[in-house]
């Protein structure tokens, strides 16, 4: 199972931060729990400008003893990302947001590896050890993941309704087929929204095997229709776009090819880049790919 944490790709939206026993902590949009870097620092029992110089230099430091010892411990959490931050925004500022394997690997080594263990990161570590990291901090941010999953439930129905009035009689549009993949990805915890838009992938590669496989002397031609985003989506600045919609009588063809191609090949890549991306996590990833059954991601 390749590493699912996300590259530094793009700056992340932090949803809610606060303090608490004076450490910063907070949940990134898409459910991500993190801790700041001075939250960090407070629980590892260091100076908050001594975790910024080793992050800050990691390329470097990672190959010193320090360094060295703490990529041991990354890797047993199966974490390889070239940063051990994501760069965030909150309220307009920056944040650097540490993610669980980054916390829990420096939580341990300045508790129990270093020459002198401190007893702030000894503690942290064990409450951590009596919980999860997860449940710490949703619970001491009043992180709701259920509110979420009832909004990816309205991005779902939203698009439906708009997409199902748009697409012409006679022809099916992408993403109201595809209902079979969303719905088991909601059940799966995956939080859709206008950063996880499936339908687009699965778009463009049944485009593509439409074209090259010559579908339309088979099926009969496809069509454009006006294709529009909810209003509360970025993407509604630019409504409305044109997407195809493709004849009824290939209807059968879709599903199967999406069951026997999409599903089975390419949706796991699909995950890992959304996992790479930030949208969702590793567990939800696996999560999801659990639910349909298909092969674990690998890079």
């Amino acid at each position: 199972m390749a590493n699912l944490v996300p590259t530094q790709q793009q700056l992340f939206l932090v949803e809610k931060r606060i303090e608490f026993d004076g450490v910063e902590m907070g949940v990134l949009e898409n459910g991500m729990p993190f801790l700041t870097e001075s939250g960090l620092a407070r629980m590892c029992g260091v100076d908050r400008k001594v975790l910024n110089r080793l992050a800050a230099n990691w390329q470097d430091e990672k190959y010193k003893p320090r360094g060295r010892q703490i990529c041991q411990l990354l890797d047993a959490l199966h974490y390889d990302e070239p940063e051990l931050f994501l760069k965030c925004i909150h309220s307009g500022s920056p944040v650097n947001a540490y993610t669980e394997p980054a916390c829990l690997a420096l939580l341990e080594y300045y508790a129990f590896e270093t020459d002198d263990p401190r007893p702030e990161a000894k503690h942290a570590f064990r409450t951590l050890a009596r919980t999860t990291f997860r449940t710490f901090i949703y619970k001491a941010v009043g992180y709701q993941p259920e509110q979420k999953a009832l909004d990816s439930w309205k991005h779902f129905h939203d698009r439906i309704d708009i997409t199902a009035s748009a697409v012409p009689n006679g022809f099916f549009g992408v993403f109201q087929e595809i209902a079979v993949m969303i719905v088991p990805m909601i059940r799966a915890g995956v939080i859709v929204s206008d950063r996880v838009v499936p339908d687009i992938s699965v778009g463009r590669a049944w485009s593509l095997h439409w074209e090259e496989n010559g579908l339309s002397a088979v099926y009969g031609d496809r069509c454009k229709y006006p294709h529009s985003y909810p209003d509360y989506y970025p993407q509604s600045k630019s409504n409305p776009q044109p997407s195809f919609a493709y004849p009824m009588s290939a209807l059968g063809a879709f599903r199967e090819w999406l069951q026997a191609n999409y599903i089975s090949k390419s949706f796991p890549k699909y995950l890992l880049g959304q996992a790479k991306k930030g949208s969702i996590d590793s567990e939800t990833a696996k999560l999801a790919l659990n639910a349909f059954s298909v092969p674990q991601i690998t890079d």
